[in-house]
């Protein structure tokens, strides 16, 4: 039968032994905790009294796991009963090798529920690792949520060591991921380990050996766990921030030139940038690390978790003198502004202090170094810094194909800083889950002012006179009003309008202001721009500008403008009970961080309604840079195209919960064949279909096809109740949560339409009042401590890998079609639905080995049981029977020893690997050389036949394990 979860745990442990990991028996919390007193004192070369280890005990006995895990990086000083002093330390984030590592199994806690953990990994007696495991077939995403429930049952009580956790991994054999100990995060937090090349180790075998290596989980959480001071919570990152920052840190080390990291928007590079800023402060040899943003970037979050890391570390003053004073003292991490850093370079009055600077090792890391100033800058800093060493992290490179041509001679990111050292493109983050893909909508049809009618998705129309017109403006507007509330899930995310000029924005605007005021709408638009002389985006050639915020003289030129800026952000404090104003550069650019903040703090629990924007009007501004998991639609009236259109859609496609499924782009422009453009460019050629969600028709024949599925396992509502057991429950809820993840995308279109549907809304909400009914009396057997195989199922909109209907399934209909036999009930319906369960089983690559092997049973067994049988059992005996006369056939005519042939398989479903040289050892008889390679071929190849046959999809037939 399938590999158990006890089966899996003793394969893993058993891996983990031979990496190096020392195997201790720990029970319960008392031998716990004896056994940490024993490790700390090897570790430390110390022998404590009982008194002196009660206040150990006292002293990491405080506050929640932010707090443990500054305990755990920090050492003790302990005063000892003979009045001497000694400082204990809890880990080695230096020398890995002289920490001691062991691994624990069923380690039992009692708390609110008495519990026990799979797999603990102890660095020194505190476990720092919990891995969780699954048998086989299980959602993983149920191991996250038993995590989650032990996070709330027992990870706190008696002396709390669990929460001294950093890092737990999940995994149900094929797949496994990991994430930081942190409640507050989803199952969308977890993340899967990689190779250099981003290809997934999802294995628990091929992850064990990359990730759960003694010194590596000691790199791990010693350099990249990040603590986040702004929310106190930890962080992990992932692989591909993990393989940017030892390509730095390697280039540092080794005194060579820069390079570049291209790492897709919205994959964190921030993140990534402080971690290697600051783990290059610790490298010797390095004089200042000066991280580099522009101006618009240097936010409050930037601000607040940087200072945490080195206090006054950030250039947050709208003047130069306090970056040079950070130059010339002892400050080691600099963070200023590409403005300011130019500026310190290049005025006389800064020169004569700076000149020192010129002969020392300092390491520049700047932020989205696709930037336009970076290149007007790059000679001077190169020219100044000697010894300088360059690094840029970008989501979207300058290329050949997207320079600025108006240079004579035009530049690419790798012209600037040499190699890339790390790729991760846009495809990779959207198979990663890390970003979500796009949903692209084009509306155009429109009429002129003499009434004629314009497609602009054919027409492609590009005149100015035409785009500014207030009819088309009016009935964009209009449009936007009757959608809004479908794009962002009734007002639950904001929205972005980018237009193409000032004049258009100010039309846009008024024209919001005009409906609200008519009652026609209660929107809460925003909108900011600069109205100096070059105050229109860049908009003839698609990449967008960077933001300016001097506020210059007022001018004929501009007075309409900044007359109008300062009439909508009178608006804006009327709105939110603000003070901002045109009156100077520093108010202007408040204003601007307080939208930016505004928009962000929509992501918290205590977010206010009454504090929402619901549309951003913007030329150009926050277009590239700002992150905001809370925004999910683009409306596009502007042309846009390469790194300019991928950094504008990327504001939408921020990972955040079940309800977010994609980012929405609106064009009412043809920017379909810049969009094509775009993606051949930074992802590859035909990688539309991996970035851009299929259109409204395949949802709908989705959907309608899942509401098939979900009426064979409960043809009305009512039958919800009537599910023989859990197993049935449980595909219920997997085919119902499928059907309204397929829902919650098509609401979202704005032809949506309940008549393209298989089922009306009121059908749909009757199942749903029966899924909510499974909802509570799950949460209420939790509470009650009943073990139940559907108790970790996640009842929200999510879902790790598509229902289908399995073997479980399957018997569920045995058992209906048996008890209405003997109780002489008809059977029609139900064989009809065996009927067609089988038709799907046979289209089902995996199951399809299966169903010969079910009619078998169907047709021999089925028979001879009597009223009261249960068919599982009866089932999982001709099962185990099957297999092995199965396995004694393929070892007769293959001349396999029996024995060595179950050891090759067990290895097989824990690793989906096996060595060649372990199926020759197995043979009774060693093949010749020329014939050793087919054999060995071909007795894998039914290896893998026997393994997907009997062990694959078999989630249900087994007696449910309690965890």
């Amino acid at each position: 039968m399938t590999q158990t979860e006890a089966q899996l745990e003793e394969s893993l442990i058993g891996r983990l032994e031979q990496m190096g990991w020392t195997k201790v028996r720990i029970q319960d919390e008392p031998s716990l905790i004896a056994n940490f007193k024993a490790e700390l004192e090897a570790y430390n070369g110390v022998k404590l009294t009982a008194g002196e280890f009660e206040r150990v005990l006292n002293h990491l006995d405080r506050g929640g796991v932010f707090d443990r895990a500054k305990i755990l990086r920090d050492r003790y000083e302990l005063t000892r009963e003979d009045g001497s002093r000694v400082f204990l330390e809890f880990f080695n984030s230096r020398e890995w090798g002289r920490n001691r590592y062991q691994v624990a199994q069923q380690v039992s806690q009692a708390g609110t529920y008495k519990t026990r953990y799979d797999v603990t990994l102890l660095v020194n007696g505190l476990p720092l690792v919990q891995v969780e495991l699954k048998r086989r077939g299980v959602e993983i995403k149920e191991a996250f949520n038993q995590v989650n429930r032990y996070h709330r049952h027992s990870y706190s009580a008696g002396r709390g060591l669990f929460q001294y956790v950093q890092i737990f991994v999940i995994s149900n054999g094929m797949n496994t991921r990991y994430y930081a100990n942190n409640r507050k995060q989803s199952f969308r937090q977890t993340f899967t380990w990689s190779g250099p090349d981003n290809q997934p180790l999802s294995q628990l075998s091929e992850f064990a050996d990359a990730f759960l290596g003694r010194f590596q989980v000691a790199k791990i959480i010693s350099r990249y766990m990040v603590l986040h001071e702004g929310d106190r919570q930890l962080m992990v990152l992932r692989p591909y921030q993990y393989y940017a920052v030892e390509g730095i840190l390697e280039r540092v080390a080794a005194g060579g030139g820069g390079g570049y990291i291209w790492h897709t928007t919205g994959s964190g590079k921030t993140l990534t940038s402080f971690a290697v800023a600051k783990l290059i402060t610790e490298q010797e040899g390095v004089d200042k690390v000066v991280f580099v943003v522009d101006r618009a970037d240097l936010d409050y979050q930037t601000t607040r978790e940087f200072n945490a890391f080195s206090d006054g570390s950030v250039d947050g003053t709208h003047n130069t003198h306090k970056l040079v004073r950070q130059f010339t003292d002892h400050t080691k991490l600099i963070v200023t502004t590409i403005q300011k850093l130019n500026a310190a370079i290049s005025r006389n009055q800064f020169l004569e202090q700076m000149a020192p600077l010129a002969e020392r090792r300092v390491v520049f890391i700047f932020d989205e170094c696709h930037r336009s100033q970076f290149g007007e800058t790059h000679k001077r800093i190169t020219g100044f810094f000697h010894k300088h060493l360059l690094f840029g992290f970008t989501g979207t490179p300058i290329f050949r194909e997207n320079a600025n041509r108006s240079e004579a001679v035009p530049r690419t990111t790798a012209d600037l800083f040499g190699e890339c050292l790390h790729k991760y493109v846009i495809t990779d983050a959207i198979r990663d889950g890390n970003v979500l893909r796009f949903s692209v909508e084009y509306w155009g049809s429109l009429r002129r002012r003499d009434g004629s009618l314009v497609d602009e998705k054919v027409a492609g129309i590009d005149t100015k006179e035409f785009f500014e017109d207030s009819v088309r403006i009016e009935k964009i507007v209009d449009w936007i009003i009757a959608n809004h509330a479908r794009k962002t899930h009734d007002r639950d995310f904001t929205a972005m309008l980018a237009v193409g000029s000032v004049d258009a924005l100010i039309a846009y605007y008024e024209a919001f202001r005009a409906k609200k005021a008519v009652g026609s709408h209660d929107l809460r638009v925003a909108t900011i721009f600069t109205y100096g002389a070059n105050e229109d985006d860049k908009d003839a050639n698609g990449l967008i500008g960077e933001p300016e915020f001097e506020v210059g003289p007022e001018t004929p030129q501009n007075r309409h403008s900044r007359d109008a800026l300062d009439s909508f952000i009178a608006d804006y404090n009327a709105m939110y009970g603000t003070s901002f104003s045109t009156k100077d550069s520093l108010s202007f650019y408040n204003y601007y961080r307080d939208i930016g903040r505004r928009i962000k703090l929509r992501e918290r629990e205590d977010a206010k309604p009454s504090d929402r924007v619901d549309i951003l009007l913007v030329v150009g501004m926050f277009l590239t840079g700002f992150d905001a998991k809370k925004v999910n639609t683009l409306y596009v009236d502007k042309n846009l195209q390469y790194h300019g259109l991928i950094q504008a859609y990327s504001r939408t496609n921020r990972v955040l919960n079940e309800v977010k499924s994609q980012g929405n782009i609106v064009a009412f422009r043809n920017l379909k064949s810049a969009t094509d453009d775009a993606i051949r460019l930074f992802a590859n050629k035909g990688a539309e279909e991996q970035i851009l969600i299929p259109p409204y028709s395949s949802f709908v024949t989705q959907f309608n096809k899942r509401v098939g599925e979900l009426l064979a396992i409960a043809p009305t509502p009512a039958d919800v109740d009537r599910l023989a057991d859990e197993n049935a429950q449980l595909l219920f809820i997997r085919s119902f949560r499928e059907l309204a993840r397929l829902r919650n995308v098509l609401a979202s279109f704005a032809e949506f339409d309940w008549a393209d549907l298989a089922m009306n809304p009121q059908l749909f909400d009757d199942y749903r009042s029966k899924y909510t009914d499974l909802h509570e009396l799950t949460r209420q057997t939790r509470q009650e401590g009943v073990v139940s195989i559907v108790g970790d199922v996640d009842f929200e909109l999510e879902l790790i890998r598509q229902d289908r209907i399995n073997v479980a399934y399957i018997l569920q209909l045995l058992r209906e079609i048996k008890e209405e036999e003997t109780s002489g009930a008809p059977t029609e319906e139900s064989r009809a639905r065996l009927s067609s369960a089988l038709d799907m089983i046979s289209g089902e690559a995996q199951l399809r080995s299966k169903r010969e092997l079910i009619e078998k049973f169907i047709e021999k067994n089925m028979p001879p049981l009597r009223k009261g049988d249960d068919v599982q059992p009866a089932f999982r005996a001709f099962w185990l029977a099957e297999r092995s006369a199965a396995m004694n056939a393929l070892c007769d005519e293959e001349g396999l020893e029996r024995a060595k042939f179950e050891e090759l398989m067990r290895a097989y479903v824990f690793s989906q690997t096996v060595m060649r040289e372990d199926v020759v050892a197995a043979l009774r008889v060693p093949p010749s050389l020329l014939t050793r390679r087919k054999v060995v071929d071909r007795v894998l190849e039914r290896l893998d036949n026997l393994v997907r046959t009997f062990d694959d999809d078999l989630d249900g037939i087994d007696e449910p394990v309690a965890a």
